[in-house]
């Protein structure tokens, strides 16, 4: 039988060093949320976009943990919205960060899938919490057949993302 001391844990972060690491992710999400803004990707499909922000928010909710992970991603979604949006940008945006998480981290808990399987799920499920703002917005729920659209671009988004988290995450220590 092995012994405990055999168990992996993650590291402690001190409060100060967990800080400075929210910081350092928000403002990494944000050159990377930034970065795609300027690469003219046109599939002809409006809201379609590949989410390289979200290899951050996944990089921080299996590295160290659900609430930071939280903060980062509200970090921001805000700070990009006052900076490159609008109210309604900040609104959908944060459905779709917020349900997003909530699925990863249910995904990551029960040991269902590996990173990039989690990541498909997470871009899914963010597809989802837009599409939910916008029928509430528009007051129709006929904005929900567009969700078919929208989970093959999110599975497509979402394994390219896990990929690169994946990588990632294998070769960081901190």
């Amino acid at each position: 039988m092995k012994s405990d001391k055999y168990k992996r844990e993650k590291p402690t972060i001190s409060s100060s060093r967990m800080t400075a690491l929210c910081g350092v992710f928000i403002a990494l999400a944000m050159v990377l949320s930034y970065l795609e803004s300027l690469v003219p990707i046109s599939f002809a499909i409006p809201g379609i976009k590949l989410g390289l922000a979200n290899i951050v928010t996944i990089i921080a909710l299996v590295k160290i943990g659900l609430k930071p992970a939280i903060i980062i991603s509200v970090g921001r979604v805000l700070l990009s919205g006052l900076l490159f949006g609008n109210p309604a940008t900040i609104m959908y945006s944060m459905a779709g960060a917020l349900l997003s998480i909530a699925v990863m981290f249910i995904v990551r808990k029960l040991k269902l899938l590996a990173i990039t399987g989690t990541s498909v799920c997470g871009a899914v499920a963010h597809n989802l919490g837009q599409l939910i703002v916008a029928a509430i917005v528009i007051e129709n729920t006929k904005i929900f057949y567009y969700m078919a659209v929208l989970s093959v671009s999110g599975i497509i988004a979402g394994v390219l993302i896990g990929l690169l988290a994946g990588i990632i995450i294998k070769n960081i220590n901190f």
